[in-house]
């Protein structure tokens, strides 16, 4: 059978891991495709296309996406605290400024790099500026592929940059920048992203769904005991970035497991109802219209990892 699957150029994911040759027996028999897009909403749609069976996706699009009728839940976690504020040197960042608010007044009159428009980083960034009052004085600039920001930034396009840690060190390598607010300080707990299913793939073929969650659990491990290791995978396997940029992103938040827990989901509500206040949903979905924890409970030994950095 075949299993079509959605990813991000994020190459912290466990996605790559399984792409370069991890899948393992439990998998024998499906033949895995993998697609890649620039951005979460564009993995909603063609979920909305009957394109793709599973993907790694944040999870504000994905609430867009079933609150407009996309038959899809989250069936897995895979990673917390996933966003990073960046930008030039000269620009205050954490610990000189208190916060996300402090150093977010330092850019009335500029912009700010973002992924697409109701991405989680987008979502984030809107919620801060609504918290702060600097809606309307701090411009917003939608990327449909992440990777343009930082060539933005040199221009001086945008004077800072949200997005994920691997933008974070694009930034500080390549336009001579820095982090400004770390990842847990912009959201704590935030789900950076997880495993989005079709309904349909769910009732038809519950076996290969567990499977793979094993295979994506035994990833997210490996990513906390060798990141090193991981890294050089990684790096051999894109052929884009290098060991150290891939194990530096792995550094800045290694914050890794399946399991989705009541953390990540209670803070997947908080979400939810900030997206209703800022306009892009036009209700509060339920939690059991998001989440099947079934299959994660089923796969995943009792607990959860995302605490243990660099252990088991």
């Amino acid at each position: 059978m075949n299993l079509t699957i959605g990813h991000l150029s994020t190459f912290y994911h466990t996605a790559v891991l399984l792409m370069s040759g991890l899948e393992g027996d439990c998998l024998a028999g499906v033949e895995i495709k993998w697609k890649l897009f620039g951005t979460g909403p564009a993995i909603v749609e063609a979920f909305r296309q009957d394109a793709i069976d599973l993907a790694y996706i944040g999870l504000p699009p994905a609430v867009i996406g079933m609150e407009q009728g996309v038959r899809i839940k989250c069936i897995a976690g895979g990673h917390m605290e996933g966003t990073v504020v960046s930008g030039g040197a000269d620009i205050k960042g954490y610990p000189e400024l208190p916060g996300l608010g402090a150093v977010l007044g330092q850019l009335k009159g500029f912009k700010i790099g973002v992924p697409g428009r109701g991405s989680i980083h987008d979502v984030i960034l809107s919620d801060a500026l609504e918290r702060s009052g600097l809606r309307g004085e701090v411009g917003v600039m939608n990327f449909k592929w992440a990777d343009a920001i930082t060539e933005a930034l040199i221009k001086g396009q945008v004077r800072a940059a949200i997005g994920t840690p691997a933008l974070a060190v694009a930034i500080r390598r390549y336009a001579g920048g820095k982090v400004l607010v770390p990842p847990h300080l912009i959201w704590p707990g935030n789900p950076s992203y997880g495993i989005v299913a079709a309904s349909r793939f769910l009732d038809d073929h519950a076996g290969v769904v567990e499977n793979f969650l094993k295979k994506h659990e035994e990833a997210t491990e490996m990513m906390r005991r060798g990141p090193g290791l991981c890294a050089q995978r990684i790096a051999s396997y894109t052929g884009v970035v290098d060991a150290d940029f891939v194990l530096e992103t792995i550094g800045i938040s290694p914050r890794y497991c399946a399991q989705l827990t009541r953390e990540y989901i209670d803070t997947t509500m908080d979400f939810v109802r900030a997206m209703k206040m800022l306009g892009y949903i036009g209700r509060e979905l339920r939690e059991d219209e998001i989440f099947d924890t079934s299959f994660i409970c089923r796969v995943h030994p009792p607990g959860d990892h995302y605490g243990l950095i660099g252990n088991p």
